[in-house]
């Protein structure tokens, strides 16, 4: 298994059907209290463990969950109301380095992800064929994305980071 991508990398082709929308909607609701249950009981030792080899330390991938799902959700926002935006990209890296992401007890992004992810959810259940589809522009990437594609890549990334979480809690046996 590649420790990076304990769950694979996301990969969807063709058509995105309702069905597979509401999956990745139920994948979205479900991550806060999944991120809860995969860092229970960890003590603060614990949590600074790296979930690999020079990867993020198990707190850092907790906050960083929360900003990204932030950045996803304005994303969401900004698709919503604007004519194929031009979002605002960031440096991840950098972030997850800052004292909050290093530091920070994981409970305050725990508790974001829980208000984050019911409105974000009641927001997804709202939308439309038409609204899925509309996109936003990465600069970075130079990739123009849809809506529901997006959304299967957040339901991907939530389940990504907890299995960082909990594939380390297995190996190490805590």
């Amino acid at each position: 298994m590649d420790l990076r991508y304990p769950i694979g990398t996301f990969e969807h082709t063709g058509e995105i059907t309702a069905a597979q929308r509401e999956q990745w909607i139920q994948d979205i609701a479900e991550l806060p209290e999944r991120a809860r249950e995969a860092v229970k009981g960890l003590s603060d030792e614990q949590l600074s463990l790296p979930y690999r080899e020079g990867g993020w330390m198990l707190k850092q991938v907790i906050h960083h969950m929360a900003d990204s799902h932030m950045n996803s959700m304005i994303r969401f926002k900004l698709a919503l109301t604007e004519d194929t935006p031009t979002i605002r990209p960031y440096y991840e890296e950098r972030w997850a380095e800052l004292n909050d992401s290093r530091d920070l007890d994981i409970e305050f992004s725990l508790q974001i992800l829980d208000a984050l992810h019911r409105r974000w959810v009641a927001l997804l259940h709202t939308l439309s064929d038409e609204d899925y589809a509309k996109q936003f522009y990465h600069p970075g990437s130079q990739e123009t994305t849809r809506l529901d594609y997006n959304l299967g890549v957040y339901s991907w990334h939530g389940r990504h980071h907890v299995a960082h979480i909990t594939s380390l809690r297995k190996r190490l046996g805590i």
